[in-house]
């Protein structure tokens, strides 16, 4: 049964990752009316907030974007960063909207912030404890190792489910302001356009967190005696 769950959310996970970067190279074709580059549209979106000490920087690599609240940067892709399209604008007013919930003092974004450090070490050797957790019950019934694992695992889950509502919100913050900043979006279809890509961006958070948990309870069952077979 855990074998055909994770095929399956391996598939609906490859389907939304290929629908979210099929929108997001549809919409870069589209050109903004306003014709504001990614960095133009951060700018002002940092400006109306009355946000000044949060720096916006060009990154290497593609769907790279992300807010870094240790150093206050909006980091944009190249192709977001110079781009004038719908799905540059809608990429560079989400990562503002993370700055904005940082100087906001967004709770769950500074509890994930918080969480950082230990999940980047927890997940890098979260694997190699899970095998020898899994060869040590199967050889010698001990279970300590494969309980750090859980451990680490429901660690990662965690992040992972308080990951979603933080970017649900940097969305909706984005998406009230591109609507109501005719400066930037001038009609109600690029604002529909640019909603659409933000949704599908979101739901390959969505399903990262189904899989976190998927794993965690395959893994808390087997440590229980329930998934062996």
């Amino acid at each position: 049964m855990y074998l055909i769950a994770m095929v399956i959310m391996l598939v609906i996970s490859m389907v939304v990752q290929w629908s979210f970067r099929n929108k997001f190279s549809k919409y870069a074709e589209v050109q903004l009316s306003s014709k504001l580059s990614g960095k133009e549209v951060a700018e002002k979106m940092l400006q109306d907030y009355g946000i000044y000490d949060v720096q916006i920087m060009s990154t290497e690599g593609q769907l790279t974007d992300h807010y870094n609240p240790l150093d206050k940067t909006v980091n944009l892709s190249t192709d977001v960063y110079h781009g004038r399209s719908i799905a540059a604008a809608a990429v560079a007013a989400h990562e503002c909207g993370h700055a904005v919930q940082h100087s906001r003092s967004y709770h769950w974004l500074q509890f994930r912030s918080n969480m950082v450090p230990v999940v980047s070490i927890s997940s890098n050797l979260l694997q190699w404890v899970l095998i020898l957790g899994v060869l040590m019950i199967g050889f010698t019934g001990n279970t300590m190792i494969l309980s750090i694992g859980v451990a680490g695992l429901l660690l990662i889950t965690v992040f992972s489910l308080v990951t979603l509502p933080v970017e649900f919100d940097a969305s909706k913050r984005a998406l009230l302001w591109l609507s109501t900043n005719s400066e930037v979006m001038y009609t109600k279809e690029e604002n529909r356009k640019a909603k659409d890509a933000l949704w599908w961006a979101a739901m390959t958070y969505v399903i990262a967190a189904l899989g976190a948990l998927a794993n965690l309870i395959y893994y808390t069952s087997m440590l229980f005696g329930r998934g062996r077979s």
